[in-house]
């Protein structure tokens, strides 16, 4: 199992009063940039120390929100690729429909991919529903727009000769992108969905990494199983563990105690929440993932079947899995749990958020590269009995 630590960069000097409505409308007089400059060097002080223990790093974009400074990831990535030395590097991701060039993605992955001498994990996202309405975009485009621009980017990535793009969103009468990727045919690509069995097929049928965010683990194990039952409908291989990926937090301490106490910090990011009006926009998902998002909105329940609501207790989150907090044993079992239960190939951890120190941060980073990574790099075949129950879900 891989392992990638990830900070979303917040802005975490905001009265509690917005915390409702961090994302959007939130006053942007409230940000001091000199804060601000602080803050991006401490959070690429973080990056750099998981590059030094040997672990993974992975990057988030969002937008007009004091949740993820981190509002393009470009820049981030490319300072990175210059001031770290083995760590991958995991995109995830470029928000292809609220792009209006995708052949200008394929430019800047190639030419991060290049100056990282092929470190890029090429992450493609839908964005989540608060991105529509910062880029006066409409919602009902948003997954056919997905859809065509990731052709749209493979096709320059693997195309050795100029060509013309005639689609129904994106037009160009001339596709030929310098520099083309260091991997070979293209770095390795990932998506992300939370609770929609047709991004699991999608994912499927392309090969392409699925990793799902922050659901409970009986959700994540549902999906993947859906997705390697297209698989097997499709006369393709059973995918491989680094087809999937989960999204989770985690905080190591020397204790279950002291963890706990330290590891609460987390909970700060549950804690944001956008105004209820921007949450599901009509047509960015499905009827039934819609009427489900407004409907559990206003809940505190840790429905163990979806996505967690915001309102979720820190008691709620660690059950459904969306945190692992503990000592490095504590951290092991849970994981093994996770792996035995899914089957994934990586985690991905928001191991800072809010107003926790870098101390603490790195603190906890250097004991699970000590005591945890080693553990979980061992892991051997999944137990039959979930592997088993697996195949039966798929198929029904």
């Amino acid at each position: 199992m891989e392992f990638f630590a990830f900070t979303e960069m917040p802005y975490p000097d905001v009265p509690e009063q917005y915390w409702n409505s961090a994302r959007v409308t939130l006053p942007n007089g409230l940000y001091d940039p000199k804060r601000g400059h602080e803050q991006y060097n401490r959070y690429l002080d973080l990056h750099e120390y998981a590059d030094d223990l040997g672990l993974n790093i992975m990057l988030n974009e969002h937008h007009q929100t004091m949740t993820c400074l981190d509002s393009t990831i470009g820049p981030i990535a490319g300072a990175l690729a210059r001031r770290t030395k083995r760590a991958k590097i995991l995109l995830l991701g470029n928000m292809l429909p609220q792009r209006e060039e995708p052949v200008r993605v394929a430019e800047e992955v190639a030419m991060l991919d290049v100056m990282s001498g092929g470190r890029i994990q090429s992450g493609f996202v839908r964005g989540v529903p608060t991105e529509i309405h910062p880029a006066n975009s409409n919602p009902v485009y948003n997954r056919e727009r997905f859809y065509e621009a990731v052709d749209l980017i493979l096709k320059a990535w693997t195309t050795p000769e100029p060509f013309a793009w005639e689609g129904k969103h994106y037009h160009y009468r001339y596709v030929n992108v310098w520099p083309q990727p260091y991997q070979k045919p293209h770095p390795p690509i990932w998506i992300t969905g939370t609770s929609m069995d047709d991004t699991a097929q999608y994912a499927a049928e392309h090969d392409f990494t699925h990793a799902i965010l922050f659901v409970t683990w009986q959700e994540a194990a549902r999906l993947f199983d859906v997705n390697r039952a297209h698989c097997r409908a499709l006369g393709k291989p059973e995918p491989t563990p680094d087809k999937f990926a989960y999204v989770t937090m985690i905080y190591v301490g020397e204790t279950d105690e002291q963890a706990q106490r330290e590891g609460e910090a987390l909970h700060w990011y549950f804690k944001q929440r956008p105004a209820r009006g921007f949450q599901a926009p009509p047509g960015h998902g499905g009827l039934e993932s819609t009427v489900r998002a407004w409907s559990a909105a206003g809940s505190g329940a840790a429905d163990r079947s979806t996505r967690l609501s915001r309102t979720a207790t820190w008691e709620q989150i660690q059950e459904a899995g969306a945190a692992i907090v503990g000592n490095p044993d504590t951290v092991i079992r849970r994981l093994r749990e996770l792996y035995d239960l899914t089957g994934i190939g990586h985690v991905c951890a928001m191991t800072h958020v809010g107003p926790m120190t870098n101390e603490l941060t790195m603190r906890s980073l250097k004991l699970f590269a000590d005591e945890v990574y080693p553990a979980i790099q061992a892991f051997g075949p999944r137990k039959e009995e979930y592997v088993e129950a697996g195949r039966a879900a798929g198929a029904g």
